[in-house]
């Protein structure tokens, strides 16, 4: 297989996210605290900071939609085109995933992006979502999760996406994929990418129960590769990114593809098809009223 087409076959594949952004500024700059210098430029957009290294050839790419960072279409489609805009830029090889918002790395899918919405919405989100993933999935960067807070459901599909996941040891921040707790099921793609790093009979079970693991639990069963204080998260994830960053880009990346294609294929080969049975699933009436039931009781729970 020649570099060029191992390297880069899913971007062939991937559509180009720019017309799904309402209104929003990206690309815009601003300096880092005390820094100064193209190296220590910041950019991003109204829910994703980035702030780049351009010494080290890493960054820092921060979710920033509070309180809990839902994956809401915006969210989605700014984080695909920051993750572009570094790939693009031969300056990085690698970049840290992290939150900005306090307790939370990421919780989930915005539910109100598909409760109480019609087809054509549905449709747009859930094909955010499996652009997210793709790109994150298949990208030819290093990306290590720095996971500084609770990490349900759209968050860990965020963290499994990543070539490293480091968490912060803290009982309250437990990751894992509890979707049939609120009605829903994990896409097959996503129940692939769960067998591929935790495998078959603790996915079987996870899955089906909802299983959201604490921190050691999570190292256990090899869904986090660390464990960390929570005050050492970064300084981790930027030791693990070193270690990374040591291997040769072109058989690094290439290794990368074969491991990761047939699991991304499957999905590029079927992904219409998936769009047709998320919408026709979740707009059932059972299913819409189960996610109203839900979003009633985060309501009563905040009141």
């Amino acid at each position: 297989m020649a570099l060029a087409s191992g390297v880069r076959f899913a971007e062939r594949a991937l559509l180009r996210p720019w017309a799904l952004l309402r209104g929003t500024t990206l690309g815009r700059t601003e300096p880092a605290a005390g820094g100064g210098g193209d190296g220590a430029r910041r950019f991003g957009s109204q829910r994703v900071l980035v702030e780049p290294d351009a010494a080290s050839g890493v960054a820092v790419m921060k979710l920033r939609n509070p309180p809990i960072n839902a994956l809401s279409l915006e969210l989605l489609t700014e984080l695909v085109i920051s993750l572009e805009k570094l790939e693009n830029d031969k300056t990085f090889r690698g970049v840290i995933l992290t939150s900005d918002c306090p307790r939370v790395f990421c919780a989930g899918l915005d539910l109100t992006e598909i409760c109480g919405r019609n087809p054509a919405h549905c449709a747009e989100y859930w094909k955010a979502m499996q652009e997210l993933w793709l790109r994150t999935y298949l990208s030819s960067l290093v990306l290590v999760a720095a996971i500084n807070g609770a990490c349900p459901a759209g968050g860990c599909i965020i963290a499994l996406s990543c070539d490293c996941r480091v968490l912060a040891d803290n009982p309250k921040y437990r990751i894992g994929l509890n979707e049939t707790l609120l009605g829903i099921i994990a896409p097959f793609w996503l129940k692939d990418t769960y067998v591929n790093t935790i495998g078959h009979r603790a996915s079987e079970q996870a899955l089906q129960l909802g299983s959201l693991f604490p921190p050691a639990e999570a190292l256990q069963v090899g869904l986090v590769d660390q464990v960390v204080p929570e005050d050492q998260v970064q300084s981790t994830a930027l030791s693990e990114m070193a270690r990374w960053l040591a291997v040769p880009d072109h058989a690094r990346q290439l290794t990368k593809n074969m491991m990761r294609k047939a699991t991304a294929d499957r999905l590029l080969r079927q992904r219409d098809a998936d769009t047709q049975n998320f919408v026709s699933f979740v707009c059932r009436d059972s299913i819409q009223k189960s996610l109203q039931a839900y979003l009633e009781k985060l309501r009563q729970r905040k009141g």
